[in-house]
């Protein structure tokens, strides 16, 4: 077999256990996430200086802490493109929670996909949320 001339018998159990466990924290991570943003985070009026009022080095290891789950969430999104999961929704959380030049245009590009605020709105809908709004989208 192909992937036995690559990996380890053990590495692919590995592999495999770790897509079974992603699938279900995603099932479980991704709605409480979805639940818990405002109606308009995706406006362009929103504030978002949730960390303003902290102390400096509190915010920079935060906004580390912050980064740091958001690239785990961007590279496990790419992967269940393939895999099992939720890729798009955990591709979009994991854009929202790091910080880069462009960042907010990419997440109204992201979420301004009608299939995926349709899925997004949906599941708020489901625990009693307002749905998101995005600036120039009406959904």
């Amino acid at each position: 077999m192909f992937f036995d001339d690559l990996l380890s018998s053990a590495a692919l159990e590995f592999l495999f256990i770790f897509s079974i466990v992603s699938f279900v924290a995603s099932l479980i991570a991704i709605p409480i996430i979805l639940v818990r943003l405002p109606p308009d985070y995706f406006c362009e009026r929103s504030s978002k200086g949730w960390l303003n009022s902290r102390h400096p080095i509190l915010r920079i290891l935060l906004l580390g802490l912050k980064n740091l789950a958001g690239v785990i969430l961007i590279v496990g999104g790419l992967a269940m493109l393939v895999l099992p999961g939720q890729g798009l929704l955990t591709l979009l959380i994991g854009v929202s929670m790091t910080d880069f030049p462009g960042k907010r245009t990419l997440e109204r590009r992201l979420i301004g996909r009608p299939a995926v605020l349709k899925a997004i709105n949906a599941v708020r809908q489901r625990f009693h949320r307002l749905p998101l709004r995005v600036d120039g989208i009406n959904a």
